[in-house]
């Protein structure tokens, strides 16, 4: 059931990242198109923003696998580093399409109408994303220490995640960016179903 969860998680992954290289050549075909977005719109929000997210999601997996020699865990943390990885290059690749800064002076998250959200700390700038201290904490941890602490945090990075793609495909307009999001919406709460029973396995659960 584990090799099948994890199959189906890889082939949504890569359903994701064809789906990304359908939005850059939409754009790219289509650059005189009024489609193009505006830099204030939820499309150009949500690029930016979910590029930052990613990141740190990146940031989190090459650490945990520097921390554990568990090979699910670690197999895992490789799979979201590169899909992430390859994803977030998309949406700064879009924004260079549209020529659009990639930062904004307004507030994270502004474009879904949260742009005054209370941080949980410095490092926490969306949903989901953890502080700068516990970022250094899952560095300073191993073993099964390690392993618990970066699902616990994946999990609640990835339902921020889930949380700003349903924004964008309620709000976005352009089509295959919406198709993007909703990819990410399916991949990623299938990863949270999977780490959940990662977690019971080691005798915990997620926050």
């Amino acid at each position: 059931m584990r090799q099948a969860q994890a199959g189906w998680i890889a082939g949504a992954a890569a359903a994701v990242l064809v789906a990304a290289g359908a939005v850059t050549y939409a754009v790219a075909s289509d650059s005189g198109s009024p489609r193009v977005p505006a830099a204030d719109s939820a499309d150009a929000g949500f690029a930016r923003d979910m590029a930052v997210h990613h990141q740190q999601a990146v940031e989190m997996s090459y650490i945990v696998r520097d921390r554990t020699r568990d090979e699910e865990v670690r197999r895992l943390a490789y799979d979201i580093a590169q899909t992430q990885a390859n994803q977030r290059g998309m949406l700064l690749g879009w924004l260079d399409l549209w020529e659009l800064p990639k930062v904004s002076a307004k507030p994270p998250m502004s474009w879904m109408g949260m742009g005054n959200a209370p941080s949980r700390g410095d490092g926490s700038l969306m949903p989901g994303m953890a502080t700068d201290d516990e970022l250094d904490r899952l560095g300073r941890l191993s073993g099964r220490d390690a392993e618990v602490y970066f699902l616990k945090l994946m999990t609640e990075h990835h339902r921020g995640g889930v949380h700003m793609a349903e924004g964008c495909v309620s709000a976005c307009t352009v089509k295959v960016e919406k198709q993007l999001a909703q990819g990410m919406v399916e991949a990623q709460q299938s990863e949270i179903d999977l780490m959940a029973d990662m977690l019971a396995e080691r005798g915990a659960k997620a926050r």
